[in-house]
């Protein structure tokens, strides 16, 4: 078995978001780099999408930008912009082909199918692959996802319908998020924010086929893709090891109210490229710390109150759109942090908190 200076484990987002960030910035220009990936080629399997708070590595991947974005209730629709932070869509595809290309330039950087072809007791490992089960008892977000094309131009491709609650929600929470990336294709997601015991509701192509006929009232449609997926809304097993440093949803990396990953993974990359001389003495990244307290309190709700939710995620938009975007991709400050805060019930909060 071969050494290295640095093994990655699972070249996905966060693993090869690390690689690349490492290669052009020169760190790897006389050190060696594995990168353990089992699948046989890369193509376009994930859309990730988040409102651009901070600059990142890949705007030549973003399929589509919007300003407008609309949630709905059963009622009632509001209609916000987000003019100084634009909500981008990454496409998986390009990517991939944009890192991997950059990657094989340099010698120093192999691929491997398996861990067990190289030697890890003398590298510094870092670890993308979470160590967790899917726990019944752990609430998630899954979702499935479609890509349609039509004849006609049907869609505004401006803005995004960000969560639609008028759907059935099987006492659980259940939205639709469109994203209009032509006037005549978008991505039509269903996603769940549940425990995963239940499989009723993972009817998607079922819940997906009504929604698009019902709601969005298109009877002919073509399907050029489709993605399925689930985002544990809580933090795996992250044990410190000596010589591994966990990155990614593995790392804690993501925002366990929202979902959102993509940005919290390329700022862990920024921080590990930028102490990787002495990564293993380094204090650890991760999310804020109020953040991880607010979160627990909210997904404290969120289980126990399901059919206040719809309302909650409404009302979270009732004030500063861009306080709230700052605050839900943890870039808010105290002031933004209680105005939010005062937007909810807060007998249903205060009863989370105590456990009641």
């Amino acid at each position: 078995m071969k050494d290295f200076d640095y093994i990655i484990i699972g070249g996905g987002c966060a693993g090869l978001s690390l690689a690349y960030e490492l290669e052009i910035h020169k760190k790897l220009e006389n050190k060696t780099l594995a990168v353990i990936e089992p699948r046989l080629e890369y193509k376009k399997d994930k859309t990730w999408s988040f409102w651009k708070v901070t600059n990142h590595n890949f705007e030549d991947c973003v399929k589509k930008s919007w300003k407008e974005f609309s949630l709905n209730l059963p009622s009632k629709t509001k209609y916000l912009k987000c003019n100084n932070y634009p909500y981008q869509s990454i496409d998986s595809g390009l990517f991939y082909k944009k890192i991997v290309d950059k990657l094989k330039e340099n010698k120093n950087i192999s691929f491997f199918k398996n861990i067990d072809e190289v030697n890890q007791n003398n590298s510094v490992v870092f670890n993308s692959v979470p160590s967790m089960k899917t726990e019944q008892n752990n609430l998630w977000q899954h979702f499935c996802g479609i890509e349609i094309q039509t004849k006609e131009n049907i869609f505004d491709n401006g803005i995004i319908n960000l969560m639609d609650f008028d759907c059935e929600q099987r006492n659980s929470i259940h939205f639709f998020y469109t994203l209009p990336f032509e006037r005549n294709r978008a991505l039509v997601e269903t996603t769940w924010l549940s425990k995963m015991n239940d499989n009723s509701l993972m009817d998607y192509d079922n819940q997906l086929s009504n929604y698009i006929k019902q709601n969005l009232k298109i009877k002919n449609y073509e399907i050029i893709y489709k993605e399925e997926g689930a985002i544990p809304l809580f933090y795996p097993l992250n044990v410190k090891e000596k010589n591994k440093i966990n990155i990614g949803t593995a790392g804690g990396m993501t925002r366990l109210s929202t979902g959102y990953t993509f940005l919290n993974i390329q700022e862990h990359s920024k921080y590990i490229r930028m102490n990787i001389e002495n990564i293993q003495n380094t204090k650890k990244f991760e999310i804020e710390k109020k953040y991880q307290f607010l979160d627990r309190v909210f997904l404290k709700v969120l289980e126990k109150y399901p059919e206040k939710m719809p309302d909650i995620f409404f009302k979270i938009f009732n004030g500063s759109t861009n306080s709230t975007i700052k605050f839900l991709s943890n870039k808010s400050n105290f002031f933004e942090d209680f105005s939010i805060i005062l937007k909810m019930p807060k007998l249903v909060f205060i009863k989370a908190l105590l456990g009641k």
